[in-house]
């Protein structure tokens, strides 16, 4: 409890002394947002990814080592099935759904321009920029989209944006909202 309490803040003390964060790229703008989700998706598939390589290296083994080969085609069709999911399609899934999850957002003011920082395939990290036009919003609510930059579907948690300006932009609501004020000033007017 109260150890654990001191020592983190005595990190948030000196991050807040530290003039630059790992995350500083005056390059891309300022920071505007961070996923806290960013060490669990990495985590998750980090840990699929490993997996998957274990079970490429395991199958020959097993088969040699529990006879199923001698079994029927039937038996050995389902074993190679089974394992063929957990080897190929969780890592493929867990990056179709996670490939959008935005970990770091930067904006450029002079140049109204993103970067959105996402891991890639190979758990790298990804800039991908966009201007603010390019955003587009989908109609529905779309499970792992908040928004998508030119083509690419993103993911952002709106609360964990310090500033919700900076999201509002992001969003365009900044400008409708504007429009909306307006309309209900003229309506008023009409009443």
């Amino acid at each position: 409890g109260l150890i654990f309490q001191v020592t983190s803040l005595q990190g948030v003390a000196v991050r807040s002394l530290s003039t630059s964060s790992p995350h500083d790229h005056p390059e891309h703008g300022r920071l505007v947002y961070k996923g806290n989700l960013a060490k669990t998706v990495l985590g998750v598939k980090f840990f699929s990814y490993s997996t998957s390589i274990f079970n490429l290296f395991m199958m020959p083994y097993i088969m040699l080592k529990s006879g199923i080969g001698v079994e029927s085609l039937l038996v050995q069709a389902a074993f190679y099935g089974l394992i063929g999911v957990f080897t190929f399609v969780t890592p493929v899934t867990l990056h179709i759904l996670t490939k959008g999850y935005v970990i770091r957002l930067y904006y450029k003011d002079e140049v109204d321009t993103y970067t959105a920082i996402t891991y890639n395939a190979i758990l790298a990290e990804k800039a991908t920029v966009f201007h603010q036009k390019d955003v587009k919003i989908p109609d529905i609510t779309k499970m792992f989209t908040t928004f998508y930059a030119k083509t690419k579907s993103m993911l952002v948690n709106p609360t964990l944006f310090p500033n919700p300006q900076d999201y509002n932009h992001l969003m365009g609501y900044d400008k409708s909202s504007f429009f909306k004020f307006e309309e209900l000033e003229e309506v008023k007017q009409a009443d």
